[in-house]
């Protein structure tokens, strides 16, 4: 039963079109269900992102395996036990005894999670790549498989677009559940229907050990060179994807649309290289990617000053180039379709590797995001080992690899480290799984102006003066006039207040503590906590009794009994990177839950990118909360950075005192047009800027 391309073609292609559809797709789900109990950073996508690397290589070397060493009959009927296997999983909505342990590692707690969620179903679906690819050599020996890999690519790039722009913004995460849940079945009969063929190819062609006896195994197998080549390569493109996709989160906001852009361009550079060799002109994308690693230096130099926009638009295209490079050095490398699954397996465990690289190794190694730089240096040596012919070696195309060489080189070492200006020194860069914190020194030279600053990432978490005058002064966000300022100066309680503080920063805010006051700070970093103890001496200082819980906030205001808070204050979104989780209706029935009734809830919304005050206002008339918007002008000289605050409460008196009422901004209308942010469902394209 040979059968001819169109008649195979009719059950392989859309067994091999779902797999690679559900693959991405649930990446991206599994995503919107882990973020939010893990404080919602970008490491957290990574953490994901190494678990389903390593699941991938799991797959493939499970193809690559059960081709050697299993009969065509056994695969067929072991592949269909594993399709009943991942069904069996269903549903695979992560229950509520797998939230996280605060004080545990979070990237071993993400990849535990997922696996008791998807890890059956994830290995089904990674496997059916590579296995229909090689069962299809067999039953249609003179068609090449390589195709259903660039199309398996390209269902795989329509699963992450249709995400972000179809499924997020109209269904609700248990409907996406469903809907997935309905596709894997719908996969699995088509994938067995497969499995069924290639078991009656084998009984009607007589094969006993398929592997040995297929013409294609007459090809020499691969030198270890190019075994090395095929791991390296691969391993260079992943770092760089996982690498600007931290950074691009960082910028903006760790949601799906920003994870589905970087990744995107990455399978896009699969689907050009393998589909054809000759969409791959070397000498195009090598002069682009020289051009675009120059872009990256430039951004970041003058990091600040460059657009957002503009940046992201620089990263995304180097990575793009850079994939070009690498897959397209990696298709002219090859084998037969004999090696075909061995390829894969190399392909996969070098994608892991970067993976484990960025995901693992880096925040120990590195005090800095320097992985950026150090893979673009890996990923030109790693080409230029893979061209056999030394063309890029030698003539006229020696000037390119040697200025791409010394350009990646220049960037990995200028731009790593503590990076210093004339009267601003960064005196320490530390980082772990939340990422990185700097420490700055600015303006030494001038006793009144010398203070501390906190920075995370491109966030400012608030700063304080030397000067004895200055010292104990609230500056940043959080001065007399600022929403929170006017809470603190103006809220008065008997006997003392309660407040409790999503996000500790330095500690701002303990400033305005009385001796009669309590403060309760919620910190998912440790780290912060530390460096606020010992460069800043707000908590030190502070008249009232302070406690600093680790952990996320909205996790641990979850576990506690109501804290009867006067104040509590939502310091987790200011600057870049917001953790969405802690704006949904869900998280204000929390906070409702821990405030008296005529206490008030002190959101900080200055977010660069996002109208979160849309977010806040339908949260307040969903709740049926009075509401005020506070914003306040930079003062650079008082150490005063601009803000915007919405103040929540059912206390009338308070929200109409003239304090307020002449501190408050008019409420636009805006948000009456976006939908209720819910657990289920949020959608951030309502809410750009």
């Amino acid at each position: 039963m040979t059968g001819s391309w169109p008649n195979i073609a009719m059950l392989y292609v859309p067994a091999v079109f779902l797999s690679a559809f559900l693959l991405f797709t649930v990446q991206l789900l599994m995503g919107r269900y882990v973020l939010p109990s893990f404080g919602g950073g970008p490491e957290v996508w990574t953490a994901c992102m190494l678990f389903f690397q390593v699941l991938l290589l799991a797959g493939y070397a499970y193809a690559h395996f059960s081709d050697r060493f299993l009969r065509c009959k056994t695969q067929a009927a072991v592949h269909i036990l594993l399709l009943a296997a991942a069904i069996s999983a269903i549903p695979f909505i992560p229950r509520a005894e797998l939230r996280p342990v605060c004080g545990g590692n979070p990237t071993l707690q993400i990849i535990v999670l997922l696996g008791l969620c998807v890890g059956v179903p994830y290995f089904v679906l990674s496997a059916t790549g590579p296995l229909l690819q090689r069962w299809f050599s067999r039953i249609e020996s003179k068609k090449t498989p390589y195709r259903l890999y660039a199309f398996s690519n390209a269902a795989s790039l329509l699963g992450l677009l249709s995400y972000p722009f179809v499924f997020e913004p109209v269904f609700t995460r248990a409907e996406q559940a469903q809907m997935w849940s309905w596709g894997l079945i719908i996969f699995a009969g088509f994938c067995a229907l497969c499995a069924v063929i290639l078991y009656r190819h084998s009984g009607h062609t007589g094969q006993i050990e398929p592997v040995e006896k297929s013409g294609d195994k007459k090809a020499a197998a691969p030198a270890l060179g190019t075994l090395l080549l095929w791991l390296a390569l691969p391993a260079g493109a992943s770092v760089e994807l996982l690498a600007v996709t931290n950074k691009i989160c960082q910028d903006v906001a760790v949601i799906p649309f920003l994870w589905v852009v970087p990744l995107s361009l990455y399978l896009l550079s699969f689907i050009i290289c393998f589909h054809s060799e000759r969409w791959y002109a070397r000498r195009t994308f090598l002069s682009l990617f020289i051009l675009s690693v120059v872009g990256v230096i430039l951004a970041r130099k003058y990091e600040g000053t460059t657009g957002t926009k503009e940046a992201i638009l620089i990263y995304c295209a180097m990575l793009f180039f850079c994939c070009m490079v690498c897959h397209g050095e990696l298709f002219r490398l090859r084998p037969a379709a004999g090696h075909l699954t061995g390829f894969y397996l190399m392909v996969a465990a070098g994608g892991a590797a970067g993976g484990i690289f960025v995901g693992v190794i880096a925040p120990v190694i590195f005090h800095t995001y320097v992985e950026l730089y150090v893979g673009l240096l890996g990923c030109v040596l790693f080409v230029l080992l893979a061209d056999k012919s030394q063309a890029l070696k030698m003539g006229s195309r020696r000037w390119i690899w040697a200025a791409l060489l010394i350009t990646a080189a220049v960037a990995g070492s200028i731009l790593s480290g503590k990076r210093s200006d004339k009267n601003n020194l960064a005196i320490l860069n530390t980082r772990n799984f939340f990422g990185v914190l700097t420490i700055w020194e600015d303006g030494k030279d001038k006793p009144d102006e010398h203070k501390y600053i906190m920075q995370h990432g491109t966030t400012f978490h608030g700063l304080q003066f030397l000067d004895e005058a200055k010292r104990l002064k609230p500056t940043a966000y959080y001065n007399e006039k600022s929403g929170i300022g006017l809470v603190m100066e103006n809220l008065k309680i008997e006997g003392g207040r309660r407040i409790g503080v999503i996000g500790l920063g330095v500690g701002t805010i303990a400033a305005y503590g009385n001796k009669e006051d309590y403060f309760r700070f919620y910190e998912i970093n440790p780290e912060v906590e530390r460096l606020a103890r010992t460069y800043f001496s707000y908590l030190k200082d502070c008249k009232s009794r302070v406690d600093v819980i680790i952990g996320d906030g909205r996790l641990s205001l979850e576990s506690e009994q109501p804290q009867q808070f006067d104040v509590l204050v939502l310091d987790a979104f200011a600057g870049d990177a917001v953790p969405v989780h802690l704006l949904t209706k869900e998280a204000f029935e929390i906070y409702l839950k821990h405030i008296k009734p005529d206490g008030v809830i002190a959101v900080h919304i200055s977010s660069m990118h996002l109208d979160l005050k849309s977010v806040v206002w339908k949260q307040a008339e969903f709740f049926n909360l009075k509401n005020a918007w506070v914003e306040n002008n930079e003062n650079d000289k008082m150490g005063i950075l601009a803000s915007d605050w919405i103040l929540l409460t059912n206390n009338e008196e308070f929200i109409k005192s003239r304090v307020i009422v002449s501190a408050a901004s008019p409420q636009s209308d805006d948000y009456k047009k976006i939908r209720l942010w819910t657990d289920e469902h949020l959608n951030l394209f309502e809410i750009l800027k």
